[in-house]
């Protein structure tokens, strides 16, 4: 339901929001003492109902359209950043037209502050008006209040009028009068506004805005500040970034460690290199990560679980993201070219093959999940690329069909997930409802494959040399057929996660599972 399909009705508000004054805008109003009592005149109440103003880029939603719009400048091509440069000359509104004029919004999937929309309903109830005024482009502005409805107007930035700080202070007081409307903003631009309103609203600000606010305030003997929806602490900021980062997904790049355990060197060294490979992987799928969760906030935004991720939920600021993006990667090369040139080289490949991924081929049918069993692949190479040994065709096919397995099991559960959601085709995806059984097909005979692979190569001449008691390997074949049956009847089920490599690492049969394999490869080794 859209937000200007809900309830009028007033409700609660945040602290001095919840004075009735203050809502229906009686506050020091002259009260007409014949009128029966909580009456006010009509003419008091003409005089005493300012209109509410509405800031829209980090007031009204938690994010910069601006910023979000420019984001989807990346899928647009180089030609496009071109145009838009072009229009630098003109001036911010420009600049905003020009961004406007190639990239469509998507205002109804915008994070919008709930407690701000329960300012406005409150104010509409009580029969004040309510205006969106905002600097962003006047057609950002024109969508975002069709989609909410329950503004009286809209009004925006159009070429020769960025309607930002000093310029919206004096358009709403030419408008509505020196001290005639109570002004909700956010950010240090509104301090001129809020210095001419009758009472500043001040929605998730840092600390020092709302401190300046209530200063000026108190220097102009006007009302105190009314404080909505503050920032968060400090701690919980920098977790919101560090979820950024999925800290989580690092748990694939302990691929890179494989080709060392299998062939049973502890050389200092090699440990070393291989370490340093695993933190440049882990800095590098972060970056794309940031970039991955940028371009698709649209489809972030319409999904149950993943509308919660920090760029989605503005959280985290898009320009945070990009710079985000552009740092981690920086530091992961730079590591990795400290490994050799080797480690650089699959680095490479592995981060124009997410980048690929991410832009386009993450929408085409099957060679997304190709493409997805051939990244954890790429990590295990780079493991044998750290310390210089020929990657074992034997670890890359089982490899390759075990991660095809799991890439397979992702759809599969997504494809779950909107089965019962009642839709028939995916957001950002080439499947469709009706895939899910090919899709199941898929997940059990890339994993059954694997388990195959795992016999063959327990019967291979490599084996003898490796292990002294290479029969005892015996063990691990039916624990992986027993463990990729159960994923897939969880996966069919709707019980995992939308990663099975996350939801294995926290399910403790898999745990089990895997333990045990280890608990064989050590006691084939030893005994």
């Amino acid at each position: 339901m859209s937000p200007g399909d809900r309830n009028l009705a007033p409700r609660p508000a945040p602290d001095d929001a919840q004075d009735p004054a203050f809502l229906d805008g009686t506050e020091g109003a002259p009260r007409d003492e014949t009128a029966p009592d909580g009456a006010a005149s009509d003419a008091g109440l003409a005089r005493a109902e300012p209109p509410l103003i509405i800031d829209l880029d980090g007031t009204l939603t938690r994010v910069d359209t601006l910023h979000e719009s420019a984001v989807g400048l990346l899928a647009c091509g180089l030609p496009e950043f071109i145009g838009v440069a072009r229009a630098a000359p003109g001036g911010k509104a420009a600049v905003k037209a020009a961004v406007a004029d190639r990239v469509e919004l998507d205002v109804t999937c915008l994070p919008y502050r709930e407690e701000v929309l329960e300012l406005i309903r409150a104010a509409r109830a009580a029969g004040r008006e309510v205006h969106l005024v905002t600097a962003a482009d006047q057609r950002i502005a024109d969508a975002v209040a069709a989609h909410i409805g329950l503004f009286d107007s809209a009004h925006g930035s159009r070429v020769g009028l960025n309607l930002g700080g000093e310029a919206k202070a004096r358009f709403l007081v030419e408008r509505f009068g020196e001290r005639g409307f109570d002004y909700a903003g956010d950010q240090a631009a509104d301090l001129p506004v809020w210095a001419r309103a009758r009472r500043a609203i001040v929605v998730g600000a840092a600390p020092r805005v709302a401190r300046q606010a209530r200063e000026r305030a108190a220097e102009a003997g006007a009302p105190v500040p009314v404080i909505v929806d503050p920032r968060p602490s400090l701690p919980k900021r920098a977790r919101a970034y560090l979820r950024a980062l999925r800290p989580h997904q690092w748990l694939k790049n302990l691929l890179v460690f494989l080709p060392l355990l299998a062939t049973h060197r502890e050389a200092g060294g090699e440990v070393l290199a291989v370490a340093t490979t695993f933190v440049a992987f882990s800095l590098v799928a972060s970056s794309v990560y940031c970039i991955n969760d940028l371009l698709d906030l649209d489809a972030d935004r319409a999904h149950p679980r993943k509308r919660n991720r920090p760029f989605a939920s503005g959280q985290v600021p898009a320009m945070h993201g990009i710079a985000m993006a552009g740092g981690l990667f920086a530091a992961g090369f730079a590591l990795a070219s400290l490994v050799n040139a080797m480690t650089l080289g699959v680095l490479s490949v592995y981060f124009g093959a997410t980048l690929l991924y991410s832009l386009a081929l993450k929408r085409e049918l099957v060679i997304d999940i190709c493409l997805l069993a051939g990244l954890y692949t790429l990590r295990v190479i780079a493991g044998s690329m750290a310390v210089e040994l020929q990657p074992s065709p034997w670890m890359l096919a089982l490899s390759t069909f075990l991660f095809l397995s799991l890439a397979a099991m992702k759809r599969q559960t997504e494809l779950v997930d909107l089965a019962a959601s009642g839709r028939t085709e995916s957001s950002g995806r080439a499947y469709r409802a009706e895939d899910l059984n090919v899709v199941t097909m898929m997940a059990i005979a890339a994993g059954y494959t694997a388990v195959l692979v795992l016999a063959l190569y327990i019967y291979s001449p490599a084996v003898q040399r490796l292990y002294e008691s290479p029969m005892m390997l015996w063990g691990a074949p039916p624990i992986l057929l027993y463990w990729v049956s159960r994923m897939v009847m969880i996966a069919h089920r709707g019980g995992m996660d939308d990663d099975p490599v996350l939801f294995a690492v926290k399910d403790g049969v898999s745990i089990a599972c895997g333990f045990g394999i280890l608990l064989i490869g050590v006691a084939a080794t030893v005994l």
